[in-house]
């Protein structure tokens, strides 16, 4: 395994580091942008740059419906095919078999379910997940693991998770190591704490590039996630980074930055961008709402992305509720950008060590 990772500064339990993979470099804490299949909705490559995303997300599970992992490697792998160049992970499609897929059967081996898309029959293994994502060529590949639902028993909570590291021991047997190129194995177990701490050190006896904490933001609430965090962090080492995954609205990610997380991914603001909804410093704001027709204001009078700069909410409005495809990409743009000043604005109070000086809502 060849993935680096170097903390730069640390305060309290937040650090500042980077992640360096064969495509460049990512700044922690940081926000990957959702590109699930091998797109940010309503983004080119280009404007994503300008917001400063430095990685984004793809999905081994959509990919691999469509059009293919082997259309994607024909044609160089995932950063030429989306013209992107910088850094990428992919999921390993486990959350999605359990959130999209159709008459879902688990055993030992894999996951035999449906297409969402067309009913057709696929049967999905450790094995077969890190292949595909050696052929998309994603720089941080992902373990298949079973995404515990939520609310769930201890009994099936512990199941799972014995299930998650038998497949997280297959996914690193199969992973071609090379340089610039790494595997995260996912920490399971719910909300227990007994199940965090096997499972964490169990996937660190194995030995992976970074962590993850998976099975969260299914429903569980904010109070519980932050709950999960404080007794799961304490057991992943402090050399890796740590990826909270599907995280999330920004009061999360502040919150969870002040635990010691690293690394973030969500598709709250592409997916509310294209619904009319804008992140704006100090709460939201439904740009489709009437009061907002005349207003000649910009979105945010603090942010300088292309959208608060050029448009003003009363355009936003006009094509939020006309349909038009304009105010997606608008929105959007804003919505990342505000993303990812936010990930700026946390790495500069950890640099300054003023991090904690801050309640976490006066921080979004």
């Amino acid at each position: 395994m060849s993935l680096s990772f170097k903390i730069v500064d640390i305060c309290n339990n937040s650090r500042n580091g980077v992640v360096s993979t064969a495509n460049g470099q990512i700044t922690t804490p940081a926000f990957m942008p959702v590109g699930t299949s091998a797109t940010v909705k309503a983004m080119l490559p280009e404007s994503l740059i300008k917001t400063g995303a430095e990685i984004i997300l793809g999905n081994t599970y959509h990919l691999m419906l469509r059009p293919g992992e082997d259309v994607i490697s024909k044609l160089g792998g995932l950063h030429k095919f989306m013209n992107w160049d910088k850094p990428i992970l992919t999921d390993s499609g486990g959350f999605q078999v359990m959130s999209l897929a159709k008459l879902r059967k688990i055993s030992q081996e894999g996951v035999e379910f449906n297409s969402h898309i067309d009913g057709k029959k696929y049967f999905l293994t450790p094995k077969k997940s890190i292949d595909i994502q050696y052929k998309l060529g994603s720089n941080i590949t992902m373990i298949f693991d079973e995404c515990t639902p939520y609310p769930v028993d201890y009994e099936y909570a512990k199941k799972s998770m014995h299930l998650s590291l038998k497949w997280a021991k297959e996914s690193k047997d199969s992973f071609i190591n090379r340089d610039g190129y790494g595997i995260f194995g996912i920490i399971q177990g719910s909300i227990f704490e007994d199940l965090r701490k096997e499972s964490a050190q169990k996937l660190q006896d194995i030995g992976f590039d970074g962590y993850a904490i998976g099975g969260l933001a299914v429903g569980e609430g904010h109070d519980e996630m932050i709950k999960v965090l404080e007794f799961t962090i304490p057991n992943i080492t402090a050399d890796k980074p740590r990826y909270l995954m599907g995280v999330g609205k920004p009061i999360d990610i502040v919150a969870s930055v002040k635990k010691g997380v690293d690394m973030f991914d969500c598709v709250l603001p592409t997916r509310s961008g294209r619904n009319g909804q804008a992140f704006i410093n100090g709460g939201t704001i439904n740009i489709k709402n009437s009061q907002y027709i005349l207003d000649n204001s910009p979105l945010d009078s603090k942010c300088n992305c292309y959208t608060c700069v050029n448009y003003s909410r009363a355009y936003l409005n006009h094509l939020i509720r006309s349909k038009e495809i304009l105010g997606a990409v608008l929105m959007t743009w804003h919505n990342i950008t505000y993303y990812q000043d936010l990930m700026k604005k946390l790495r500069n109070h950890i640099k300054n060590g003023t991090l904690y000086d801050y309640k976490d809502e006066d921080l979004i």
